[in-house]
């Protein structure tokens, strides 16, 4: 059965769900996030089958989240690395962990904390301010209709 694509829907949630919207697409990223950057590597972190693994990679690369790069020890293998629209997605992946944190039913199975590599301290937790500085909540925002584009000047000869 193939998946419905949101890539015209006009949320931009939406959109961002039909690029890497399902989980194993996230924990690549989030592997590559982490350094991996090899199939076997991903294939090992994740324990994914080799056909869904190399469809989510081709797909990854195919969108401009990942990039195959020739291997950095030389040998004839590809690297998968991230682009900047693939590095985009690194605040999505902490607050998606942070949000883990604060909500998860057992918080003190979670492995690993987040930590400015600087200074070992936790990283502070990701927030949504205004232009003037205020922290903001859902009940703070609305959404409204993007101003219309204006039509570009016709140039005659």
């Amino acid at each position: 059965m193939k998946r419905t694509s949101l890539a015209g829907d006009s949320c931009p949630v939406a959109r961002a769900l039909d690029v890497f919207g399902d989980w194993w697409s996230l924990l690549i990223i989030r592997d590559a996030s982490l350094g991996r950057r090899r199939f076997g590597e991903f294939q090992a972190s994740l324990g994914l089958a080799k056909n869904i693994l190399a469809t989510r990679l081709r797909t990854l690369v195919e969108r401009g989240i990942l990039k195959t790069v020739p291997a950095s020890d030389g040998s004839a293998y590809q690297e998968y690395v991230l682009t900047p629209k693939g590095h985009g997605i690194f605040p999505i992946l902490v607050a998606l962990r942070q949000w883990t944190e604060e909500f998860d039913e057992h918080p003190d199975e979670i492995a690993t904390i987040l930590v400015d590599r600087d200074n070992g301290k936790p990283v502070k937790k990701l927030a949504l301010h205004s232009q003037d500085g205020r922290a903001l909540g859902a009940a703070d925002t609305a959404l409204k209709p993007r101003p219309a584009r204006k039509a570009a000047k016709r140039v005659s000869a």
